[in-house]
């Protein structure tokens, strides 16, 4: 399975007026996971074909960071697509190394020049049941 890791920290605009991260932001850290993984296992001509979209998210919130806090955001694909969709685990953790944040999202692939969903074909999938990755 393929792990894909990223750290985030905290900036004054991530925070609520709870004093911590806003959950929007968390959204958009595994938005910008995901992608990130994408761009980093996937082959350029199957970047410059193929984009996805979020169809649905799940998220457990069992803690947060505050300001100039980091944690460690980690992606994977735990199976195989299901036609045009597959879900993404995606947890971050602390600097103690607890899962904070977790979530189950469902992505879709779809095809950029018709603009529609399409299967996931196995040679875009394949790359990612391989081994660990991180940025470059």
């Amino acid at each position: 399975m393929n792990r894909f890791t990223l750290t985030f920290t905290a900036s004054s605009q991530h925070i609520d007026v709870m004093g911590h991260v806003n959950n929007a932001v968390w959204l958009q850290w595994m938005e910008a996971l995901a992608g990130a993984h994408w761009e980093a296992v996937a082959p350029p001509d199957h970047q410059a074909r193929y984009a996805w979209l979020v169809t649905r998210h799940e998220i457990d919130y069992r803690g947060n960071i505050r300001e100039g806090e980091s944690v460690t955001g980690e992606t994977f694909i735990p199976e195989g697509p299901n036609g045009a969709r597959f879900d993404r685990r995606v947890d971050f953790r602390n600097d103690a190394g607890k899962v904070i944040v977790s979530a189950r999202t469902t992505w879709a692939m779809i095809d950029i020049a018709s603009g529609r969903l399409m299967r996931v074909p196995p040679e875009v999938a394949a790359p990612f049941v391989g081994g660990e990755v991180g940025p470059a």
